[in-house]
Formats: structure tokens, sequence, C-alpha cells
């Protein structure tokens, strides 16, 4: 009877440790990204502009210069490269971009201004395959500081659109 109540005593313990493993992996399943994807729309004259991205948030961390090398092609946010859709012709800071799907790069600097990038390649993890051949059109853009900002968003307005994160604002004029 003692060894039945002994075998019976470690089933019963296996059987707890297996449902605390269950329920705390499904906790986990749970918790949201760090860097969810994210998207907007808008209309500038008559295209309609969707950036699509992943949306990282600043976590105390330096993000330009550290977290996110000055002079280096940054993927514009998390995960997957930034997708930038227009369905007609636009011009962005006063060059043509054809209708299409791009991927979305920008060069940040420690002063002066940054390198927006249109790459043919839309669908793309990061920019570690990134290849400047691919790029459809480089811009130059000048960064403004701005309000903290913890999630990484982008804008659409009649003008152009932005991409803001941490203190700054990349201001890209769209006709």
């Amino acid at each position: 009877m003692n060894r039945s109540f002994k075998l019976k005593a470690v089933l019963l313990f296996a059987v707890a440790c297996m449902f605390s493993v269950l329920t705390t992996k499904a906790q986990d399943a749970k918790k949201p990204p760090l860097s969810p994807r994210d998207s907007v729309s808008g209309k500038v004259n008559e295209a309609t502009i969707t950036i699509n991205y992943g949306s990282p948030s600043v976590r105390g961390r330096v993000i330009w210069g550290k977290l996110e090398p000055y002079d280096t092609v940054y993927r514009a946010g998390a995960n997957e490269a930034t997708r930038f859709t227009t369905d007609k012709p636009i011009k962005v800071e006063g060059k043509s971009l054809p209708a299409g799907t791009y991927g979305f790069f920008v060069i940040p600097t420690k002063t002066g201004a940054w390198t927006v990038i249109f790459n043919s390649v839309a669908y793309q993890w990061g920019a570690f395959k990134y290849d400047k051949s691919k790029d459809v059109l480089r811009v130059k853009v000048k960064p403004v500081t701005v309000a903290m900002h913890e999630r990484m968003i982008y804008t659409v307005t009649d003008k152009g659109f932005s991409m803001i994160w941490d203190k700054l604002e990349i201001p890209v004029k769209v006709k």
C-alpha cells in the first residue's frame, strides 16, 4: 500500500509539473511582440501611400549612433524591412518615383541630411541583404528634433510622410 501511495504521489507530481509547463508556455505565447507590425495609409494629391513597418520601442536605449549606427543603412523599422507603397507615380523631394512597392531604408548621420532610400526589393529581412544596385531612388532629407516618441510611428499628410522615433522626425516631401 505504501508503494501504491508513492506511485500515485509521483504521478500526481509529474502531472502538476506538465500542467505548470503548459500554462507557462501558453502565457508566453500571449505576450505581445516587442516590435509589432503596423501600417499607415494616406492620400498625397491623387496617390495613396501605405507604409508597413515593424514598430520598435526605445526601451531606455540610445537609438541613433548606437543601436542604429550612423552612416549605415537602416531598415527604418524592426524585423522585416519597411515597405512603402504608392498606387500612382509621385515626386519625392522633387524626384520621380514610379507607382509600386519598395523596401524603404534610411542612412542616419550624426549631423546634416539623412539619405532616404526606395529599393526595388520590398520583401526582405532587415537590411542584411540590402543591395544598393537595387535602389530606385535616393534623396536627402534633414531630420527635425521633436518630443520623445517611445514607439516608432509613421505619419502621412497631404504634404508627404514622416518617420518619428526617439527624439527625431524624418520628414519627406511628396507631391
